[in-house]
């Protein structure tokens, strides 16, 4: 059985679908877009040192900055940037053009202390929407906000913090493993990655799916979360026995993205796919359950590492 310690990070999930009021082209790494101007909404809503963040006096108690780049209670001694661990972002399909009256979905998932920011980001996304997106500025509306479950957080401009749905790691690896009818040893299972996966082995970004890789990206990843939540453990790691990879289909993503922080051009690379994977043990499937929530690798802040595990048996 998993180790109960292992998984209490809070999450929740937050479903936009938004309804655009005028037509627009997007990249088709939307997340990027999205990310950025809930960023600058931010920025817009609550800065009071004209954006200057490096030489601003208010970091600590700045909203942007503590929802963007939230901190963590333990940093983890291999951290040397300041990436957020406080959320994830995932937009849905591969659709880059939108017409007015068409509905474009994405989510967000944020963990630990970030999950008190509802109100801020909900008004930031709104006022994106007023402010539009795109290179033409598309305007849009919030048509609803639903937790995982597909109750209405917001609708028709009321938020129901009732619905405000916040779970634990744990429970939902339970819910899943049920779902799914995992219950015993030495399972297959299929892994679609329908975002790219970018992971380092061996100090080199991955070109094929690799078992041992993914495996300890996902339990790097829930380590990092729980010193994000401030919790005193130690980093589980898959040293001996690995899942076989029995088949793969790989899809090659290789990409830019302009930061408007830094002023330049920044590389998106990774593959994305699907395997089937031999010899897993409850363990392991655990924690590949876990990272469905977490997503794994870098660039998740841009839609990176999203994949779900299915047919077990």
């Amino acid at each position: 059985m998993q180790e109960e310690k292992n998984f209490q990070i809070r999450f929740s999930v937050l479903n936009f679908t938004l309804l655009m009021q005028e037509d627009v082209v997007l990249p088709e790494r939307k997340e990027v877009v999205i990310r950025g101007g809930i960023g600058d909404m931010l920025l817009k809503q609550y800065c009071i040192r004209d954006a200057k963040c490096d030489t601003c006096d208010f970091t600590d108690s700045c909203i942007m900055q503590n929802f963007m780049y939230a901190k963590y209670k333990k940093k983890p001694d291999f951290v040397t940037t300041g990436e957020s661990m406080g959320y994830v972002i995932s937009a849905e399909g591969k659709k880059t053009s939108y017409r007015q009256g068409e509905r474009l979905y994405f989510s967000l998932t944020l963990f630990g202390n970030i999950i008190a920011y509802l109100n801020p980001v909900v008004q930031a996304v709104h006022l994106l929407g007023q402010c539009g997106i795109g290179e033409k500025r598309a305007k849009y509306q919030i048509e609803k906000i639903q937790n995982r479950r597909g109750k209405a957080i917001l609708e028709d401009g009321s938020i129901y913090y009732k619905n405000y749905l916040i779970e634990l790691l744990g429970d939902y690896v339970e819910e899943r493993k049920q779902q799914i009818k995992a219950d015993y040893f030495e399972q297959t299972c299929k892994i679609i990655f329908s975002s790219p996966l970018a992971v380092k082995y061996k100090s080199e970004f991955i070109k094929e799916f690799d078992s041992r890789a993914i495996l300890n990206s996902v339990a790097r990843r829930i380590y990092m979360l729980e010193c994000f939540e401030g919790r005193e453990e130690s980093e589980k790691k898959f040293l001996d026995c690995f899942p076989v990879i029995a088949e793969q289909k790989i899809i090659t993503y290789d990409t830019q993205r302009y930061s408007s922080r830094t002023k330049q051009h920044m590389p998106l690379k990774g593959i994305a796919g699907e395997i089937k994977l031999e010899q897993i043990t409850e363990e392991m499937l655990d924690y590949l359950l876990a990272g469905e929530i977490t997503h794994i690798g870098k660039n998740t802040r841009f839609g990176f590492g999203k994949y779900r595990v299915t047919e077990v048996g």
